[in-house]
């Protein structure tokens, strides 16, 4: 299946943009997802960083199975004082 993953901050600055299309099996996981997307933009994040996901607006577990239809977001690490 192919999803149109929303990228914010950091993430689209590195992507250089704010939308990349990412296919992943059917019954993909969202770690399944964040590996692909390691993959096709290895400057996204470091190793060592979790990448934050939001599926249908919810933070999602690295276990969550995704749909076609999915709204899927990633979401760079904040900091701030």
């Amino acid at each position: 299946m192919e999803l149109n993953v929303r990228l914010y901050a950091l993430y689209r600055e590195r992507a250089g943009g704010s939308i990349v299309s990412v296919t992943v099996p059917d019954g993909a996981t969202v770690a399944d997802l964040t590996d692909e997307i390691r993959r096709q933009i290895p400057n996204l994040a470091p190793p060592e960083v979790k990448i934050v996901v939001a599926v249908n607006t919810d933070y999602a577990d690295s276990d969550m199975i995704l749909q076609q239809s999915d709204d899927v977001c990633l979401i760079p690490p904040v900091s701030g004082g």
